[in-house]
């Protein structure tokens, strides 16, 4: 097993992999109460969309892992869900199978550009700036996440953002955790996100603003309600407005993949030669997990920007994925378990990893204009726009642009050429 996954090359242990398992299996495990609440406003199925959330979690994460030996989990993306439901089938009025059938169609398009190794040229052509660009911007996408989840920051009309109620309870107990994970990280004690959020969660029982469970084990809802139902609407796609999903989910996903893999290899020190080894392995992993997700009864699954947190910890293996993977097995059974986990509780997980892959920014060429321009406006859209994707596409029109200006056009590649291309008509016609 030890050979298997390279540990004494990546100099890492059992214990070391395991605490990072769970690590991130707390900081996404949201997803299992989240994903099915938001599908099921398009009229799929609650429990149907639980069992298969964690099917799917379970059977992408085993795959990145034991394939590409990456310390990563594989889940439904939160963004994708809403544009599912909010914009497709309730903004388009387009019915939640036909929807999932757009989603089945674009995983297996994923899956014959990985195998074709497209996808994987093209993460590699991306120059090393924008790439350091994009783990942190990540990095402050991720920590935008955590200060919202715990109430620190809130919504405002007039300035868009502004601090939230510190008094709040449930805000209190955000900051009472993030403050002691802050004391245990800074005075090297191993493992002090994943003991902060068992002690946050203890704190916030004892304080009644976390339930107790009532029970321990639950019932595995039936996937039937679900499973397979995009077969039988394959001949319902062939029309402008569900190929235009398609291509949606495409962009989306195909970059905020990139992205997340870009930015969770480069956390785990993995990157060599502006190159992440075995890259094409991981992304097969993640478009296979596309078709079997839809297959299952969920939106469009991507690489979970939550890993960060069990990298963190000291997760470096494939062996980290497989203990995530175990969790989702157990949490199928111990749902009313899972419940109790809140947003407050992983919010000082999330803050404290973005400042973690932040720390990426100090790699960027920040001497020259042509290098600054598109790399400070890939980091500062991903908060200010909730999306990786836009970000990075962003940084893949202003790049090109900025060298061809100074007449250094040769040194971009045509890959990049296209992708500026491609994102411009995808700003004009579909954002």
């Amino acid at each position: 097993m030890k050979n298997f996954f390279r540990f004494t090359e990546r100099n890492t242990s059992y214990k070391q992999e395991t605490l990072a398992g769970i690590t991130t299996f707390l900081s996404i495990a949201y997803i299992l109460v989240v994903n099915p609440l938001i599908l099921s406003q398009s009229g799929m199925d609650q429990g149907a969309v639980f069992t298969a959330t964690a099917l799917t979690a379970i059977i992408g994460t085993l795959l990145i892992g034991l394939l590409a030996n990456f310390p990563i989990a594989i889940a439904p993306s939160m963004g994708l869900n809403s544009f599912f439901t909010f914009s497709v089938c309730i903004g388009m009025g387009i019915e939640w199978q036909v929807t999932l059938t757009g989603v089945f169609v674009a995983g297996i398009i994923f899956m014959l550009l990985s195998l074709m190794k497209i996808r994987e040229k093209i993460i590699n052509v991306i120059p090393l700036d924008l790439k350091y660009a994009i783990a942190s911007g990540i990095g402050f996408f991720i920590t935008f996440i955590g200060l919202k989840n715990g109430g620190i920051v809130i919504g405002n009309p007039d300035t868009f953002v502004s601090i939230g109620d510190l008094t709040s309870p449930t805000t209190l107990l955000a900051i009472i955790g993030l403050i002691l994970t802050i004391i245990m990280l800074v005075r090297g004690i191993s493992g002090g996100i994943f003991y902060g959020m068992v002690i946050t969660t203890i704190i916030g029982m004892i304080a009644g603003l976390i339930d107790i469970p009532s029970s321990i084990v639950g019932s595995i809802p039936s996937i039937e309600p679900t499973f397979g139902v995009v077969f039988g609407h394959l001949d319902e796609i062939f029309t402008p407005q569900v190929l235009t999903v398609i291509f949606t989910f495409l962009i989306v996903a195909f970059f905020d993949t990139a992205g997340a893999l870009i930015g969770l290899t480069s956390q785990a020190g993995m990157m060599k030669d502006n190159e992440i080894p075995d890259i094409g392995k991981g992304l097969l992993a993640d478009s296979a997990a596309g078709v079997i997700g839809a297959v299952l009864g969920t939106s469009t699954p991507a690489t979970s920007v939550e890993s960060s947190a069990g990298i963190a910890v000291g997760g470096k293996t494939g062996f980290t994925s497989v203990v995530i993977a175990a969790c989702f097995v157990v949490a199928l059974f111990f749902s009313p378990i899972i419940n109790v986990i809140s947003v407050e509780v992983t919010s000082a997980a999330l803050i404290i990893v973005g400042a973690l892959m932040a720390m990426e920014i100090r790699k960027i060429n920040w001497t020259k204009l042509e290098i600054v321009i598109p790399s400070f406006l890939t980091i500062i859209m991903m908060p200010l726009t909730s999306s990786v994707a836009i970000g990075i596409g962003l940084g893949f029109v202003l790049y090109p642009i900025c060298l061809a200006a100074q007449k250094r056009h040769k040194e971009v590649s045509p890959i990049m050429y296209m992708l500026c291309l491609l994102f411009l008509l995808y700003f004009a016609f579909i954002v």
